[in-house]
């Protein structure tokens, strides 16, 4: 058993095939950072509009690095080839490793507006789409490759990732990155890992793997699998940063050690700080009640646990809750 290896993307080399994700409303730089900790190899921003960063109305927070990521991708979102083309030499200016586009985020809000997993309804677009930003990086950006992460399809009758990935690829994507789920099945049922096999043996590109990646388990059995040369972690990692080391281990020696309890609550607890850095301690605590979800998901007590979490408003507070003595065990 071996770990992934290095993977080129474009002109970007990066250490092996363990990505987090890009997922609005929890990829902030304070979550990426404890990922980077753990042996993320490339991590994804949350989704930023292009048209808002054109018109001056992204946050900076949103694509700013870690202070600890070497390497990043900002992720944008658009359907307008200018728009795109003017974000990315905005967004060129934050020295990402890599520039994605969103061709999968089923939201409403999004699609509505043709981008996400709209752009699947439109091979053509999203290729023009690729090519613009292609050019602007290479133009104004610093040369930074260009990713596509995209679904399935639209729907159960438009599965159409091949001919979507091909317009990409031809357009000068550096790697393509496949959720074989339809935007229509949004994030339920099972996805489709055959699709990423299919799509690993016709790119020239790599691909990387999304979808259904819950454990270090799951990451190795879709390599295996399908061939895909990088596995996106995403609802797999919240709460546990520490499968990106746990998954690593497992690839190289077949077995890992699963963090104590008081690892977990002690990584929420370092979340909770240097998020608090970047917005404000106020905000910071509602923010993370919803990670605090997830760090405390299986433990014992979890339950009553989050209904204090829930209500409390100050580091302090969470504090007090979280370095109790552990009551051990796992929820059953």
């Amino acid at each position: 058993m071996s770990a992934l290896p290095p993977l080129a993307i474009g002109p970007l080399t990066v250490p092996g095939g363990l990505f987090l994700a890009p997922m609005a409303g929890y990829t902030d730089r304070a979550f990426r950072s404890l990922c980077v900790e753990q042996g993320a190899d490339l991590t994804y921003t949350e989704l930023v509009s292009a048209l808002a960063l054109v018109r001056g109305g992204a946050r900076d927070g949103l694509l700013r690095p870690a202070d600890n990521e070497e390497r990043y991708g900002i992720q944008l979102f658009g359907a307008d080839p200018p728009a795109l083309s003017q974000a990315v030499a905005l967004a060129g200016a934050y020295k990402p490793g890599v520039i994605d586009l969103n061709a999968g985020c089923p939201v409403p809000k999004v699609v509505k507006s043709g981008a996400g997993a709209a752009l699947m309804k439109n091979p053509g677009l999203l290729g023009r789409a690729v090519e613009a930003m292609v050019k602007a990086s290479q133009e104004r950006a610093g040369g930074a490759p260009v990713t596509v992460k995209m679904r399935s399809g639209w729907d159960g009758e438009s599965v159409n990732y091949r001919e979507c990935a091909g317009a990409a690829q031809e357009a000068g994507a550096a790697l393509v990155c496949l959720h074989p789920r339809s935007r229509a099945q949004g994030y339920g049922g099972k996805s489709a890992w055959p699709h990423i096999q299919d799509l690993a043996s016709r790119l020239r590109i790599p691909v990387a793997g999304s979808g259904d990646v819950f454990t270090p388990e799951d990451a190795l059995r879709m390599v295996q699998e399908t061939g895909c040369a990088a596995v996106m972690f995403a609802r797999g990692a919240l709460g546990n940063p520490f499968i990106f080391s746990q998954a690593r281990s497992l690839f190289l020696t077949g077995r890992y050690t699963a963090p104590p309890i008081e690892a977990r609550l002690g990584a929420g607890l370092r979340h909770l700080r240097l998020l608090a850095a970047d917005i404000g301690e106020k905000h910071a605590c509602l923010e993370m009640r919803k990670h605090f979800c997830a760090y405390t998901r299986g433990i014992a007590g979890g339950a009553a646990l989050r209904s204090k979490l829930v209500r409390a408003e100050t580091i302090e507070a969470y504090e007090a809750l979280l370095t109790l003595p552990p009551c051990g065990g796992a929820e059953g």
